[in-house]
């Protein structure tokens, strides 16, 4: 009998815990971004499915990137979402206004995916998508720092922090693909 009410109340503290838990950390899905054309647009308007944020600039190295993020947003268009919140804080490679961006990007790689008036992800202007990414106290699931341009982060479709990639790992990766298989 004592065994029996132990189970229970073990149990009992470990549903309390996982609610508990579950209550203290947010989905991302209450933050809001201003697109490139100056709207606002609320991250719970994309729950169901996942969504890959990508600090992205135009004169970098890993610019051709943007190529891979649109392949892989038209492929997973019903599971996924890419976000490309333009940052000019990694050697100023993202120089121009909205408006130049967003030609920039519809141009030279059909960019058909929402993108971000030019945000901050790092610093005291931290905007609060990359505040909640990088902070595991907010996300949950790791405290890290954006280490360059077309770093990424995955979201799942209830809003909850799934992992980050560097630059170096190219949007179409298994890393990456994975998540949506």
């Amino acid at each position: 009998m004592s065994k029996t009410i132990l189970k229970l109340f073990v149990m009992a503290l470990l549903s309390i815990f996982s609610k508990g838990k579950a209550q203290n950390l947010s989905s991302i899905h209450h933050l809001n971004f201003t697109s490139i054309e100056g709207e606002i647009i609320s991250l719970s308007s994309f729950e169901g499915k996942y969504i890959l944020f990508v600090n992205v600039a135009s004169e970098c190295g890993f610019t051709p990137q943007y190529e891979d993020l649109e392949t892989l947003s038209k492929q997973y268009k019903d599971q996924l979402v890419v976000i490309g919140l333009p940052c000019d804080q990694f050697g100023g490679q993202e120089p121009g206004s909205s408006e130049e961006i967003q030609s920039f990007c519809k141009q030279n790689y059909g960019v058909t995916f929402p993108l971000s008036e030019k945000i901050e992800v790092k610093g005291k202007q931290q905007h609060e998508i990359y505040k909640w990414l990088t902070d595991k106290s907010k996300n949950g699931g790791s405290s890290n720092s954006v280490k360059w341009n077309f770093q990424k982060y995955i979201v799942d479709p209830e809003g909850k922090f799934v992992n980050y990639y560097y630059s170096i790992t190219k949007p179409l990766s298994e890393k990456i693909t994975n998540n949506f298989n």
